[in-house]
């Protein structure tokens, strides 16, 4: 049985005035994604691309589920 792994994740840009919060089940891939500018939208406008949070989850209802609290 594989264990897979998701993480919900938070962002910000540079001066630390923009937050981004995201569920992904590779977060090295994806902050790779944000910092050479591959993602299309909010966090290439606002240039988010600094990792300062996560969480790891082995089900992704539960990442989701604490994405929305985080952005609740």
């Amino acid at each position: 049985m594989r264990l897979y792994l998701f993480y919900v994740y938070i962002l910000t840009n540079k001066n630390h005035r923009v937050l981004y919060t995201g569920v992904t089940n590779d977060i090295v891939r994806r902050c790779f994604e944000h910092k050479a500018k591959k993602i299309k939208g909010f966090t290439n406008k606002y240039n988010v691309d600094q990792l300062v949070y996560f969480e790891k989850f082995n089900q992704i209802e539960d990442a989701i589920f604490r994405e929305k609290q985080i952005k609740g």
